[in-house]
């Protein structure tokens, strides 16, 4: 999976299959992603069709504001999207607190458009 990830046509030239790689890939992701949610959902012993919606969003902005493939850059956008919820609903109310978080996330992606951590790469031509 990681000689696929980083060259495609080197992993093919040395024998990998490179689209049953990417399959296998999405395919232990979306299992991992259905045990998650089935433990989640009896840990609250309740389900509904949007039950993951706001995690999938808090997980998604932490890695946009972190730098998109970047893990550490991950963990640190989790940290401060925590921090900043919390210090939203003690300064102000609890209803603007997914305002506020956008609001950061736009800030900084308007002065730092990798993220936190990302690096600029150059486009591929």
């Amino acid at each position: 999976m990681r000689a696929t990830a980083q060259d495609q046509t080197t992993s093919q030239l040395m024998g990998i299959n490179v689209n049953n790689t990417i399959a296998l890939t999405f395919f232990i992701g979306a299992a991992l992603a259905g045990a998650g949610a089935i433990l989640y959902g009896m840990f609250i012993r309740a389900t509904q069709f949007t039950l993951g919606y706001q995690a999938g969003l808090r997980a998604f902005t932490a890695a946009v504001l972190g730098g998109i493939g970047n893990i550490p850059g991950a963990v640190l956008g989790g940290f401060l999207i925590g921090i900043i919820e919390a210090l939203s609903d003690y300064f102000f109310s609890s209803q603007w607190t997914q305002a506020v978080v956008f609001g950061v996330l736009i800030i900084i992606l308007v002065f730092r458009p990798s993220g936190l951590l990302g690096q600029q790469v150059p486009e591929k031509v």
